[in-house]
């Protein structure tokens, strides 16, 4: 088997069993915690500012409570259908991966190699005698340098 290999039926499969998936913590990698918006992030009054207590009471439990329906309602009509979305999408991604990119991926490498052979030779043959005979020339040069007091 190939390297880093995993078959489907031990990655994905496994996780499709419900009485497996973490029903409380559904962030596990921590993918969306720039998304922890609280009522004290967005809403604030300055000293000087305040509004009466019941208004303040009763706009955190509206901003709290409309958050949540709304969340609740938008995930209720369209959160199956954007998962089957996102999961084609991922698969059309694996699936270009795998029978398009990585195959051209490795006709250029088997290309490239070959053109750094000729490359290497190139060099060998024709640049290095000419840079060896330019540092022989080179090196019988001698700087002395004389104080003139």
């Amino acid at each position: 088997m190939a390297e880093g290999y995993i078959p489907v039926s031990q990655s994905e499969d496994s996780r499709i069993n419900l009485a497996e998936t973490d029903l409380v913590n559904r962030d596990p990698k921590s993918l969306n915690t720039h998304l922890q918006i609280l009522y004290d992030d967005v809403i604030g009054e300055p000293e000087g500012a305040h509004s009466a207590d019941c208004v303040w009471t009763w706009a955190f439990k509206c901003f709290t409570g409309g958050k949540r329906l709304c969340y609740m309602i938008l995930t209720y009509v369209c959160a199956i259908p954007m998962a089957l979305w996102w999961g084609c999408v991922f698969a059309c991604i694996s699936f270009t991966h795998i029978w398009h990119i990585t195959p051209c991926y490795k006709v250029v490498k088997i290309n490239m190699e070959c053109a750094q052979r000729f490359y290497s030779t190139y060099i060998n043959c024709f640049l290095v005698p000419c840079i060896e005979a330019q540092a022989l020339i080179f090196s019988r040069i001698h700087v002395t340098i004389q104080d003139e007091r």
